[in-house]
C-alpha cells in the first residue's frame, strides 16, 4: 500500500489577496508558524520521501518540515502552482485589468486549447496531473509527503478521482466546490482496497493541527 500526504504550503503574502503572486512570494509570519505546526504533525507520520514544489512559499514550508523530521527535501516542478499569465504577476488583485483577464480565462476554461497568453490551461493541467501521478507510481517509497499549492492540488485530486475521463467542466466544478486551508493535509492511498481502481482520496484538507 502506498500513502501520499499532500500539504498546502503555509500562508504566503500572496494569500492575503493584495497582489497576484509569482514563484518568489514568501511566507508570512503566520505561514511560518503554520509550517512549524505542520512539521510537528509530520513528525508523527512515517514519511520516507519529502517533495516540494519549486516555488519559494512551498520550499520554505518543506524545509521547516524536513528539518523537524530529519529528511532532505527534493524539488519537482510537477507540483508547482498553476502558471498565471506573466502580465498579472505582482499586480493589484483587485484592479480592473486583473479582474477582466481572470474572468476571460475562467469563461474559456472549457474551450479546448484556449490560452490568454502564457498561462497554463486545462489541457496543460491534465497532462501535468498525469505526470505527477506517474511520478508517485514509479517511486519505491510507500510514504511520500508533498508540499504543493491549493489550485494545483485541486486539479490533481480531481484527476485522481476521474482519471482520463476528467473534463474541463468537471475540473472547474471541483475547483470551485472544494476549499483548502493553508497547511491543510490531503491524503491519497493506493492499494487500501482490492478494487483494481488504484488511487483514492482518503482525507481532504484536514487542518485539525491548526486548532
Amino acid at each position: 500500500m502506498k500513502t501520499v500526504y499532500l500539504i498546502r504550503h503555509g500562508q504566503s503574502e500572496g494569500n492575503l489577496g493584495l497582489v497576484r503572486q509569482g514563484p518568489t512570494t514568501p511566507l508570512t509570519e503566520l505561514g511560518i508558524q503554520q509550517a512549524h505546526v505542520m512539521a510537528e504533525r509530520c513528525s508523527k507520520l512515517p514519511i520516507e520521501l519529502l517533495v516540494s514544489s519549486t516555488m519559494k512559499r512551498a520550499r520554505d514550508t518543506a524545509e521547516i518540515i524536513g528539518k523537524r523530521i530529519g529528511t532532505d527535501v527534493i524539488e519537482s516542478e510537477l507540483f508547482a502552482e498553476r502558471r498565471r499569465p506573466s502580465v498579472l504577476i505582482g499586480k493589484d488583485a483587485k484592479s480592473a485589468e486583473v479582474k477582466e483577464i481572470e474572468a476571460l480565462i475562467i469563461k474559456n476554461f472549457s474551450v479546448p486549447g484556449f490560452r490568454y497568453s502564457d498561462e497554463e490551461n486545462f489541457d496543460d493541467f491534465k497532462v501535468r496531473a498525469k505526470r505527477a501521478l506517474d511520478f508517485l507510481d514509479e517511486r519505491g517509497e510507500e510514504h511520500i509527503a508533498i508540499v504543493t499549492h491549493s489550485y494545483f492540488l485541486k486539479v490533481f485530486a480531481s484527476y485522481v478521482v476521474f482519471g482520463e475521463s476528467l473534463t474541463a467542466d468537471m475540473c472547474h466544478a471541483f475547483i470551485r466546490g472544494y476549499t483548502m486551508e493553508n497547511t491543510g493535509l490531503t491524503v491519497l492511498k493506493k492499494g487500501e482496497f482490492d478494487t483494481g481502481f488504484g488511487w483514492k482520496v482518503w482525507v481532504w484538507n484536514d487542518h485539525a493541527h491548526l486548532g
